[in-house]
């Protein structure tokens, strides 16, 4: 199984004021691309993690990614025991602001949505 994690391209963005939590308000317009990093799944009785592709470089020595924990959060809210063997192909430049880490995270979690059969909307 496979999905596609689209890299996001903001149009326009322009931070705000900050809010009490220390977060900031922001405008922006942005537009989704057709290409994006890739992810891969196959069942197995653990989650693991492989990177590769140009960018895998950046990943490097990180054993706790925005997939890895998206996919473990998602296993634990539902009981699961089941587990994934999980290729990220890492086409988008890491902390480039085009959204490749969340935008992993949430294909991840469509992806494993399939695999383990969740039926989730």
């Amino acid at each position: 199984m496979e999905e596609i994690a689209r890299a996001k391209v903001n149009l326009a963005l322009h931070v705000r004021g900050r809010e009490a939590d220390g977060y900031h308000r922001i405008e922006t317009l942005f537009a989704f691309c057709e290409e994006g990093d890739r992810l891969r799944a196959e069942p197995a009785d653990r989650l693991s993690l492989r990177v590769e592709g140009p960018f895998a470089a950046g990943l490097e020595g990180e054993e706790d990614n925005l997939v890895l924990r998206a996919a473990r959060l998602l296993a634990a809210r539902y009981a699961l025991t089941a587990g994934a063997e999980l290729t990220l192909e890492k086409n988008l430049p890491v902390a480039s602001g085009i959204g490749g880490g969340s935008a992993d995270a949430a294909a991840a979690l469509r992806l494993l949505n399939r695999l383990w059969g969740l039926g989730l909307t």
